[in-house]
């Protein structure tokens, strides 16, 4: 069983059916989900956002793929994760983590050490865009 069944940085809409198929398995009774959706407001912002601009490195899907791998060493788990570039709407899936294990324990855990891997460690910068074009760049992960 592979650990790592979907790790994907993409221009096209992210599937959440997708991801969570990606994962499904008899023998593993627990599913989650994570899914990382453009909002209107930003702490940092001073009106409403209206767009992320994301872009990725080259060496991105790679990373992604072994922030997966270890999230969940140790464990039964198996994970799905997609990070979209481009420019997305409020309301769109930036991020979507699908993650399956014999039990729930496992699947919250490596779906929360995953997120946060991201935020941390994956070349992915976003551009804030608000409402009047104002724009502001974030760091990495998003």
């Amino acid at each position: 069983m592979s650990v790592v069944r979907r790790a994907a940085i993409s221009a096209e809409p992210l599937d959440v059916a997708a991801h969570l198929a990606a994962v499904d398995d008899p023998a593993l009774g627990a599913s989650t989900v994570f899914l990382g959706r453009v909002r209107d407001n930003d702490p940092d912002a001073s009106g409403e956002v209206v767009a992320l601009e994301y872009s990725a490195h080259p060496d991105a899907e790679a990373t992604l793929a072994g922030l997966a791998a270890r999230a969940a060493t140790g464990t039964d788990a198996v994970v799905a994760v997609s990070h979209r570039v481009g420019r997305l709407g409020v309301g769109e899936a930036a991020v979507v983590i699908a993650v399956a294990s014999g039990h729930r324990a496992a699947a919250f855990d490596v779906c929360r050490a995953l997120i946060e891997a991201i935020k941390v460690d994956l070349p992915v910068w976003k551009r804030q865009v608000e409402a009047d074009g104002t724009t502001a760049w974030k760091g990495l992960g998003g």
